[in-house]
């Protein structure tokens, strides 16, 4: 029996790939490690944090805090949320999800990326990785725990995916892997500064099995209004209770406007750690989130040069369960 985990359950560790020179971070890279110094110094006093790196220098600026561990190899790109495995409950045991990553339709190079869960689980984890041949970003899925997984119609059946696989293919094949009963495609929804065709972690997510926070827009100039108020109608739709949480304002970079979204939270042992824009808006959406999960500590850290490079907290970590080994 296949199970999918949803993301409150206890982790072993979050893990992080952090920026480093020979990624596009380059040109603002001391600010970007800083707020990963940031990101890691409040994970780390909820649970284990595991950070990958080139080079034991990069390791430096984190020695000092404790809840940290290290596996040292080069990726493309930080957004492990992506490229890392995804973790599975099989017959009670758990089980990790190798999938093919092609960085997002094949935007970007990749390869680096796409072996990382091998060494990773031949090292450092020495625990059961199955690989998968199915090309999937972790981003693009979320799960209620329960049977139940939302994703977006525009990024999973992009041809530059799984071309050779129709919905109802690619739905069976989903539900057999994560043992799911159903699973919702939205039609609707973006945010612009998002490059990964409409992944579900920057428009809506389970919090827990019967509840879902997602984005909404309420002025009527924005180019996301419209496509946030259809998003809005199909999630009404379905059994589950929906909470709306605001767009920040708008934020750029070089001219370009910024994917801010507060659904790009981040769940770990006890607490949910929510991306802050220095928005007026920060503490309201803490305080939202805070009343629907009354037992939760919810804290806020900057996110802003995250946006940079079109990602915020939860496209930049990957969930490790925590569950029997496979030895």
């Amino acid at each position: 029996m296949i199970k999918s985990i949803a993301e409150w359950s206890e982790q072993d560790y979050l893990i992080l790939a952090l920026a480093h020179e020979k990624t596009d971070w380059k040109p603002y890279l001391a600010e970007i490690l800083q707020s990963y110094e940031d990101f890691v110094e409040l994970a780390s006093t909820f649970q284990k944090v595991l950070l990958i790196a080139p080079s034991e220098e990069d390791f430096e600026p984190f020695l000092r805090f404790k809840n940290v561990e290290f596996f040292q190899y080069t990726c493309n790109d930080t957004w492990i949320r992506d490229f890392g495995a995804i973790d599975v409950w099989e017959n009670g045991r758990l089980k990790s999800l190798d999938f093919t990553f092609n960085a997002w339709g094949g935007k970007f190079e990749s390869a680096l990326d796409n072996a990382l869960n091998a060494e990773l689980f031949s090292q450092k984890f020495q625990s059961r990785l199955e690989d998968v041949g199915l090309v999937l970003e972790g981003g693009s899925v979320d799960f209620n725990g329960a049977g139940a997984m939302l994703t977006t119609e525009h990024c999973l059946l992009n041809s530059k995916r799984n071309a050779h696989l129709n919905k109802a293919e690619l739905e069976a094949r989903l539900k057999k892997l994560f043992g799911l009963h159903s699973i919702i495609w939205l039609k609707n929804g973006f945010i612009i500064g998002d490059d990964t065709d409409h992944h579900i972690d920057t428009l809506a997510r389970f919090i827990d099995a019967q509840t879902i926070i997602y984005c909404a827009c309420e002025d009527e100039d924005d180019p996301h209004f419209l496509p946030l108020k259809a998003m809005e109608a199909e999630l009404l739709k379905t059994p589950f209770k929906c909470i709306p949480v605001p767009l920040p304002k708008p934020l750029f970079y070089e001219g370009r406007r910024l994917g801010a979204s507060y659904a790009n939270f981040v769940f770990v042992n006890g607490g949910l750690i929510l991306p802050f824009y220095q928005d007026e808006k920060d503490e309201l959406v803490r305080d939202i989130l805070q009343k629907a999960l009354p037992e939760c500590r919810v804290v806020g850290v900057d996110a802003r040069v995250f946006l940079r490079q079109n990602g915020s907290l939860h496209c930049s970590c990957q969930n490790r369960f925590k569950g029997e080994r496979w030895i």
